[in-house]
C-alpha cells in the first residue's frame, strides 16, 4: 500500500525529538542510543511517523541513512519548530521557578519613593532573575491599574471591600501632626484636634483620601476646616511645615521622608484615626509565580521596613 493511502496524522512532539535524534546522530542505531530506545523501536515510530505525513524521509541502507527531498524540507520547518517548543518550554519553567518574571508595584508617591526601594533591593537579592517595575500613583489610580492588568500588585491604603481587588492588610497607620522645631507646639507631649483650631494648617487636596480622613476628625472635634495651604503631595507639605510656622496632620509613615530635616511628630487624640496599609491585587485572576513570591516578600519584611507602625488588625481608634 502506497504511504500516500495511509490516514494523515498531525506529528506528536515526541515523533519529532526521535526524527531529530536520528537527522543529527546520522544513524537509527546512535539515534535510538540517545533516545534510550531500541532500535526496532525507533524503526518503528520513524515508519508511523511517515505513514502520518504520508511521504518517507529517510532512505535507509545497510551502510548509511539519509533524508529524502521530503525529509530535508521537513527538517528546515519541523526542527525549527520543535525548538520554539523547546524554547517555550524552557521560558514557562523559568516562570514557574522565579528564574525570570516580571512584577508591577503601583503605590502612592510617598511609600514608592521610601519604602519600594528597599523591598526591590530585597527582592533582587532573594530572586535576581525577577524585574520589578514600580508605578507611584494616587490611590484611585492605584485600583484602576489593578483591576485593567496594568500592575500585578499594589501597596497602599483601599476601601475594605474595594470591588475586584483581593485586599490583605499588613499594618495599621496613624495621623499625626508634623510641626517643626520651636513650633509653640512642638514642647506638647501629644495633641487633640481642638488644639489644631487657629493654627495655619496644610492640607492634601479634596481628591485625596487622607484629606477626607483628616476632614473627618476635625468634624469629630467640632472644629471648623480652614487649611490655610492645599497641595498634591505630602513631600510638598512636609516643606512647607519646615519653612513656615504651619502644622500639618499626616500618616506616621511621612516620617520616612524628613531626608535629613528635623520635625516634632506629636500623637493626635480625641478622636484617634487610622487606616491599615495594604496590598492588594486583582481578586478574579491567579497570581503568577513571580507576584506570589513579591506578594510574601512584601508581608514577610513591610513591618521592619515601617517598625514605627503596628500589625493590622491592632484596635487603634477610627480607621479609613
Amino acid at each position: 500500500m502506497s504511504l500516500a493511502c495511509e490516514t494523515r496524522m498531525k506529528p506528536s512532539i515526541r515523533q519529532l525529538e526521535y526524527f531529530a535524534a536520528v537527522v543529527e546522530t546520522g544513524a537509527f542505531s546512535r539515534g535510538a542510543e540517545r533516545l534510550g530506545l531500541s532500535q526496532p523501536a525507533l524503526s518503528q515510530a520513524i515508519r508511523e511517523l511517515e505513514q502520518g505525513l504520508g511521504a518517507r524521509l529517510f532512505d535507509r541502507t545497510t551502510r548509511r541513512v539519509e533524508l529524502t527531498e521530503a525529509g530535508r524540507v521537513f527538517q528546515a520547518t519541523a526542527l525549527a519548530g520543535l525548538s520554539e517548543i523547546d524554547r517555550a518550554v524552557g521560558l514557562v519553567r523559568d516562570l514557574a521557578t522565579l528564574r525570570q518574571g516580571l512584577v508591577r508595584i503601583a503605590a502612592p508617591p510617598l511609600l514608592a519613593a521610601t519604602v519600594l526601594p528597599r523591598l526591590i533591593r530585597l527582592a533582587a537579592d532573594a530572586h535576581p532573575g525577577l524585574q520589578i517595575r514600580v508605578e507611584d500613583l494616587g490611590t484611585d489610580a492605584i485600583a484602576a491599574h489593578l483591576r485593567t492588568g496594568r500592575a500585578e500588585l499594589g501597596l497602599g491604603t483601599f476601601p475594605p471591600a474595594a470591588e475586584g481587588l483581593a485586599i490583605t492588610p499588613i499594618l495599621r497607620d496613624t495621623l499625626v501632626v508634623f510641626v517643626r522645631p520651636g513650633h509653640r507646639l512642638a514642647a506638647r507631649m501629644g495633641l487633640n484636634w481642638n488644639d489644631l483650631s487657629g493654627q495655619p494648617l496644610v492640607a492634601l487636596t479634596a481628591e485625596s483620601g487622607l484629606r477626607r480622613l483628616v476632614e473627618r476628625g476635625f468634624e469629630a472635634a467640632g472644629v471648623p476646616f480652614r487649611p490655610a495651604y492645599e497641595v498634591h503631595q505630602i513631600y510638598t507639605a512636609l516643606g512647607l511645615v519646615a519653612g513656615l510656622d504651619a502644622v500639618a496632620v499626616l500618616p506616621l509613615y511621612a516620617g520616612g521622608a524628613m531626608h535629613g530635616r528635623r520635625y516634632h511628630v506629636l500623637p493626635l487624640g480625641q478622636p484617634v484615626i487610622s487606616r491599615e496599609i495594604a496590598l492588594a491585587r486583582r481578586q478574579d485572576r491567579e497570581p503568577a509565580p513571580a507576584t506570589q513570591a513579591i506578594a510574601r516578600l512584601i508581608q514577610r519584611n513591610l513591618r521592619d521596613l515601617m517598625p514605627d507602625l503596628a500589625p493590622a488588625g491592632r484596635a487603634g481608634g477610627r480607621g479609613g
